[in-house]
């Protein structure tokens, strides 16, 4: 996790931009810290509960980066009356205005960054629809105004090489420039350019004209990463610890006490070159098992076995053994557990316990 979180900001210092580091993935404010200076930087959530922890500990400047609902406006206002500097995203000339409606009329407005559809992955205004730009400015008013504009480069998470994330790093950039120059050319004046995902960051050349960068489940990496090519598998940070129940040397499988309910069921990687199945298998020390994948996973059960035309033989796994699975999207994984187990690599062995916090 340390080397991922130093590689992170290498490259951010290259490219000569902000740093807005996002919390969703870890959601813990032990790792938080780390990726924040010990809270000098700002930070972006995925939820206002996220928002809503970290002010109490001090974080005052924070970017709510889901598309705001009117009827979550008061909790934002509640924390910039509380002196913390949050803004806010909306993605079309309609939400702007029903955000207005919502919001109480204050000298503290909310600051409305505008996401722009980079590249048609998700949500935004396209950039080049100078109209709907312009009109989703000027719908923002009374308790909220224009802070600036947002993109994320979701597309870059179907990429087949360093080259395409490339191309779709020089887009989002391109994007979220050429929307913030029109908006400024109305007569608007826009603050914040931000934008960012772990693939099109670790991988963008040029960030001219963009003031902030996003990113998150850099912190940890996932098998999904590891597929885009933007880490190798000795890059992630997160595993979840199994215990083997079940030997069925007959069948050429294993059944371990880990199913869905501690990988998830997100199959990120089923639409890459090599599918991982629910995980990939590592021995306890975390150096992975030749082609041993989780190939099913029920409730409570996780099933083992190797990928489909492999030529390795079946590991020598007895009943009690433990093993590490490796996932596919490190967010999810993350998300069924109440904590992780801090392993430090020098020392050996589990050194601390962290706790994380969910909800919305």
């Amino acid at each position: 996790m340390a080397r991922n979180i130093v590689r992170m900001r290498q490259q951010i210092t290259r490219l000569g931009v902000g740093f807005r580091p996002h919390v969703k993935t870890a959601k813990c404010l032990e790792v938080i810290s780390l990726l924040s200076d010990n809270g000098a930087l700002p930070v972006t959530v995925s939820t206002l509960q996220e928002a809503e922890q970290l002010a109490q500990v001090g974080y005052r400047d924070i970017l709510y980066a889901v598309g705001m609902i009117p009827n979550k406006i008061a909790r934002v206002q509640a924390l910039r009356d509380r002196g913390v500097d949050i803004k806010v995203i909306v993605d079309n000339p309609e939400a702007a205005a029903a955000l207005s409606a919502a919001a109480v009329v204050s000298d503290n407005p909310v600051p409305v960054l505008i996401e722009i559809d980079s590249d048609g992955h998700r949500a935004g205004v396209k950039p080049d629809d100078v109209e709907a730009l312009r009109t989703t400015a000027a719908n923002l008013s009374g308790g909220v105004c224009l802070g600036g504009v947002l993109t994320h480069a979701g597309g870059s998470y179907s990429s087949h090489s360093q080259d395409e994330i490339r191309g779709y790093a020089e887009r989002e950039t391109r994007a979220v420039v050429d929307a913030a120059e029109a908006l400024r050319k109305g007569g608007y004046q826009v603050d914040i350019v931000s934008l960012g995902s772990t693939p099109s960051v670790l991988f963008s050349d040029d960030m001219t004209g963009v003031t902030e960068a996003r990113a998150g489940v850099f912190v940890f990496f996932d098998l999904v990463m590891a597929g885009l090519q933007v880490c190798d598998v000795d890059d992630i940070a997160i595993s979840v610890l199994a215990s083997v129940g079940t030997v069925q040397a007959d069948r050429g499988r294993f059944i371990v006490d880990a199913g869905w309910t501690a990988m998830s069921r997100d199959r990120g990687t089923s639409v890459q070159k090599v599918d991982q199945g629910y995980g990939l298998v590592c021995d306890i020390a975390g150096r992975p098992i030749p082609d041993l994948i989780m190939t099913e996973a029920n409730q409570e059960h996780g099933v083992l076995a190797l990928r489909e035309g492999s030529t390795q033989s079946l590991p020598d796994l007895g009943i009690g053994d433990l093993v590490r699975i490796l996932p596919n999207h490190a967010c999810a994984t993350a998300g069924q557990h109440a904590a992780y187990s801090v392993i430090d690599e020098e020392q050996g062995g589990v050194v601390d316990r962290w706790s994380r916090f969910g909800g919305w």
